[in-house]
């Protein structure tokens, strides 16, 4: 590999976009993704050794975690040396509040975003020009990779604000060459009359409000299947195949993956494409993935299931080395995308993981016996208790608008028997109202943890 020098750390880190997207829509592909493997591993062993320089000579948390672990930047001379620097998790960056992770001046930061911080301190990112034009530019990718064209109006009902997902979608829309229609979150029949109204192609939204937006249509009296909608986009949470199959029958679309979390971008890190939807493809070429064990942080071969881990290729104001998403997922090779390996479907959160009466299950396991349940719709919550010593867990789901009281008594009986039969735990079922469960930027909350503090 030739050894041409860059004319900064910074330069080479952030490399320029390979064929952004906003100056060639109309191809099918792009210049990055029409890379080989090699050239793909080159360009990403150049960026990588960079940016590790880069993180390690402007943040001073990486400085002292890499001295720490006794590595330097120079000690990465293969991709497979990524694995001897360590990790970063949400509580650094937690550590750092509000700006101890920047790598730039506050005065070069154009946006800062930052999560709810609802169980504890926000972790805050901040993005520079050339990172926002690089955001739009990845989102814009994952748009057309699921079917998006210029001229396609697409509505955005992720929620806008310090939550990433709104203004990540928007400007990639825009980006792409496309009308938006920024609808945010909320405001449920309204956004069924725009819809109406606008014609829109595409919806960006969480799987979840796609169902709470389905329902509204329905108790209009609007048939969701005549609507204009040909795509929907759906991020911010895991969903099951199940949860597709239903949206896609009721619907009559496409129903395609995104991923993203803002500590890393954004939406726009990886994308499901429209002609195979058979996991998402990794923009490999700005996010270096790993899958590793969530238990002894070992790097595992591809196509074994783990945690995945993130490494920032082209980021400036928030370099990011080897961040632990707490996502369960693995790595296959690329199909519609082949220069980038693909990730399965989120099948859970490492930290999402119930352990009940010695038994391990996740809420998506849940979702898929919830999702066959006659009278009841996709919306359920799991609320974890503790009587004496034994800890109980609740199935909150809520029943159809049309359930009838039958088949609300049958809906218990039936989920019950379906996590007794299928996980092998015994659980509590309560069938509850519409929209009765708490939501936050569209999203359910999937577990609410009400035993006493200090003994989960």
């Amino acid at each position: 590999m030739p050894e041409t020098a860059p004319k900064s750390a910074r330069e080479a880190a952030t490399g320029t976009s390979s064929g952004a997207l906003g100056r060639g829509a109309g191809e099918t592909f792009d210049d990055a993704e029409r890379l080989s493997e090699e050239a793909l591993r080159e360009l990403q062993l150049t960026r990588l050794r960079a940016s590790l320089r880069y993180a390690y000579d402007r943040v001073p948390f990486y400085r002292e975690s890499f001295d720490r672990a006794g590595v330097h930047p120079d000690d990465c001379r293969s991709l497979a040396d990524l694995a001897r620097f360590p990790f970063t998790v949400k509580d650094d960056l937690r550590a750092q509040y509000p700006f101890g992770m920047f790598a730039v001046p506050k005065e070069e930061v154009r946006r800062i975003h930052a999560s709810s911080g609802t169980t504890g301190r926000p972790t805050v990112v901040g993005y520079t020009e050339r990172d926002l034009s690089r955001w739009a530019d990845v989102v814009a990718r994952s748009i057309h990779a699921a079917g998006g064209r210029p001229g396609h109006t697409v509505h955005i009902a992720y929620g806008y604000g310090l939550f990433t997902g709104g203004l990540g979608a928007h400007y990639g829309a825009e980006r792409l060459g496309c009308t938006v229609v920024p609808a945010s979150g909320g405001m449920t029949a309204r956004q069924v009359q725009i819809i109406q109204d606008f014609r829109p192609e595409i919806i960006m939204v969480t799987p979840s409000y796609m169902l709470t937006l389905l329902d509204e249509f329905e108790r209009q009296g609007i048939d969701p299947r005549a609507t204009s909608l040909k795509v929907g986009i759906f991020g911010a949470e895991p969903w099951t195949q199940e949860m597709r199959r239903e949206i896609e029958e009721r619907f009559a679309i496409d129903a395609v993956d995104i991923y993203g979390l803002s500590e890393v971008m954004g939406p726009g890190v990886a994308q499901e494409c429209l002609e195979t939807k058979d996991g998402l493809h990794i923009w490999e070429d700005h996010f270096y993935p790993e899958v590793v064990d969530p238990f002894t942080g070992e790097v595992l071969p591809d196509g074994e299931h783990g945690e995945l881990v993130f490494t920032s290729l082209t980021k400036e104001a928030m370099p990011v080395i080897r961040y632990r998403t707490r996502d369960l997922t693995r790595l296959l090779p690329g199909t519609a995308r082949a220069a980038f390996r693909r990730m399965e479907k989120i099948t859970g959160r490492s930290d999402d993981m119930i352990i009940l009466r010695g038994v391990n299950l996740f809420p998506a396991q849940i979702e898929e016996i919830v999702l066959r349940t006659p009278g009841v719709a996709p919306h359920f919550q799991l609320r974890l208790t503790r009587e004496g010593r034994m800890d109980h867990l609740t199935v909150r789901a809520e029943a159809r608008p049309d359930a009838t009281p039958e088949e609300r008594t049958a809906a218990v009986g039936g989920i019950a028997r379906g996590v007794k039969d299928g996980i092998g735990v015994s659980v509590a079922v309560e069938i509850v109202d519409p929209e009765t469960l708490e939501r936050s930027v569209g999203k359910i909350k999937r577990i609410v943890d009400a035993r006493p503090r200090g003994e989960s």
